[in-house]
């Protein structure tokens, strides 16, 4: 299995905090700023027209015969639903969401008395089925919101990570699979702990600017970090 994990475009809140530098005003769950979609645009182009198209078994660690991505999943937080739907449109697939994937916390907003992160319920389904009809919905997605429970404390991201390792490689471990993944700079870091079993990566950041690309190899006698954070095809005032 090739896994690519792929960050949302630029959001919001990450606008906000470039900006002042402060998270004052932060939307509990941020749509793309109009370079964000430009970002998620351009991405979306090079993952269709990078390469030959020829897409063969020898060896590619920079995907010069193209990335042939046959799977596209991604959290339901609106910023990576957004980036992905433009990705899923340029390439021809449907997105599938998966809760898990979600950035660290959940959906939540922060008590501007206590400081305290209080969970709020994200969106429901009657949202995505007329924003985003061609999103694949959990079967349990209701009209309560997806999210509704308290904010994610730290301890519990490992155990998440953990759990989105396990499931990707049950799904796709044993296959020929090109598994793109649109998530989260926060949720990438316990991820990529999980994967490289780093049980304690306090203190560590692995860096992933909006709408670039970490791929991984995942092969019968191991795992293969191919690149980490690409964006070489982003022009540059569209890095953020």
């Amino acid at each position: 299995m090739q896994f690519y994990f792929i960050r949302h475009g630029q959001s919001e809140n990450n606008a906000l905090w470039n900006q002042t530098s402060s998270s004052i005003g932060r939307s509990e769950d941020a749509e793309l700023t109009e370079v964000g979609a430009r970002q998620a645009r351009v991405l979306a182009q090079f993952l269709h027209d990078a390469g030959s198209g020829v897409i063969t078994k020898d060896w590619d660690g920079q995907n010069i015969a193209g990335f042939g991505i046959t799977h596209l999943c991604t959290s339901l937080m609106v910023r990576a639903v957004a980036t992905s739907m433009i990705i899923a449109d340029t390439l021809g697939l449907r997105p599938v969401a998966w809760e898990d994937l979600h950035e660290s916390g959940g959906i939540n907003l922060e008590d501007p008395q206590t400081g305290e992160r209080i969970g709020q319920p994200g969106k429901n389904r009657a949202y995505f089925e007329v924003h985003y009809p061609h999103l694949v919905l959990p079967a349990t997605l209701g009209e309560e919101g997806w999210w509704n429970r308290p904010f994610e404390e730290r301890e519990q991201r490992p155990i998440r990570a953990q759990r989105v390792l396990r499931e990707l490689l049950e799904r796709h471990g044993s296959a020929e699979d090109r598994v793109a993944v649109v998530s989260h700079g926060g949720f990438y870091n316990y991820l990529l702990a999980a994967i490289l079993k780093m049980p304690d990566h306090e203190g560590c950041w692995f860096a992933l600017n909006n709408a670039a690309i970490t791929r991984i190899d995942f092969h019968v006698e191991g795992v293969e970090v191919i690149y980490m954070n690409r964006l070489d095809f982003m022009p540059r005032e569209l890095v953020t």
